[in-house]
């Protein structure tokens, strides 16, 4: 069976620079799902999971079904957007009494990163939140891939390979 992948794609706008990216790399494999978090509503973490009944559980549901998860998110301060960090904090949901089962089915799964900027290079750090997840979840992290749009808010020829390249790994 050839690997299931989905992205999902945690930006305020889900068809600014980062979904510019998605919809080159479904240009090179349209075998992958896009999952906008835009379309959800995803409350905060908390510690009486007042949450329960909001879309986090539902979709977590249909994530796990996936073998690669691909996180897509645009660099704001330094870090991922806040969508997508809220959806991170929601994944401690799973590893609490009576949602374990949901949590331990991402054993096993592949994990992997796409950030988009205004800048080449991206300060170190970023990834870090992502690979220390995926370690602690037993996934297996593929890697990050930094990305950018030119001046013509086009992807550029080497950010174009180096995303083929990445997608070879999903």
């Amino acid at each position: 069976m050839k690997n299931k992948t989905v992205v999902i794609l945690g930006s305020s706008r889900s068809f600014g620079n980062t979904r510019k990216v998605l919809d080159s790399l479904l240009s090179i494999r349209n075998d992958i799902d896009i999952i906008d978090l835009n379309k959800f509503d995803i409350g905060y973490f908390d510690y009486e999971f007042k949450n329960k009944n909001d879309d986090f559980l539902g979709l977590m549901e249909k994530v796990i079904a996936y073998d690669t998860i691909v996180f897509a998110s645009p660099v704001y301060w330094y870090t991922m957007r806040a969508q997508l960090k809220t959806f991170f904090d929601r994944i401690s949901d799973l590893l609490t009494e009576g949602k374990k089962d949901i949590g331990r089915k991402l054993r096993g799964k592949n994990m992997a990163v796409i950030s988009c900027s205004s800048d080449k290079e991206l300060i170190n750090g970023f990834a870090i939140p992502f690979k220390k997840s995926a370690d602690y979840l037993g996934m297996t992290y593929l890697g990050h891939l930094h990305t950018w749009l030119n001046e013509k808010k086009q992807l550029d020829d080497k950010v174009l390979r180096k995303l083929k390249l990445f997608s070879s790994k999903l």
